[in-house]
């Protein structure tokens, strides 16, 4: 995806952001924390993964589908995005 080298300090940014949530799960899960609170840390560290998730499709559908320079280069970025969504859903 060689858009996101244009986006690479933010898309980094939030991946770091989301290493640092699933760090404190695991710190929560160690010392044994309530389980509505580590239940609260995952449904958050689930939504940033969804959202980041989200913005890496939109823009591969906007570079490779949209705004394709080929008519092939618009079907194989359709097909990946076939594939990923698959994998996503599974």
């Amino acid at each position: 995806m060689a858009h996101t080298v244009l986006q690479k300090g933010k898309i980094i940014a939030r991946v770091r952001r989301i290493k640092g949530q699933m760090e404190g799960i695991e710190r929560a899960l160690e010392t044994g924390a309530a389980c509505g609170e580590v239940l609260r840390q995952l449904a958050s560290a689930r939504g940033a993964m969804n959202g980041l998730t989200a913005e890496l499709m939109e823009d591969h559908l906007q570079e490779h589908v949209v705004h394709a320079k080929s008519e092939q280069e618009r079907q194989s970025g359709g097909q990946e995005m076939v594939d990923v969504i698959r994998t996503y859903l599974k």
